[in-house]
């Protein structure tokens, strides 16, 4: 018999958490070819930062190095 899995959270944590979230951030989807997101994960796991960090990171440094902002 399985054991049933606890939440990591409370209802009323997992609430906040979800307020939090939807209040601090803005969630951006992208598409990439199959294949590239394990290779993406491995570089970030490499140099020690999520997938989401080396994402903003590159951004951002796209934008500074070609001088698109405003």
């Amino acid at each position: 018999m399985q054991e049933e899995k606890k939440s990591r959270y409370t209802p009323a944590q997992a609430k906040a958490a979800k307020k939090y979230l939807a209040n601090t951030f803005d969630d951006i989807k992208i598409r990439v070819p199959k294949g590239k997101r394990e290779y993406y994960k491995s570089v970030a796991d490499n140099s020690g930062e999520s997938l989401n960090h080396l994402f903003i990171r590159a951004i951002d440094t796209l934008i500074e190095n070609e001088n698109l902002s405003k």
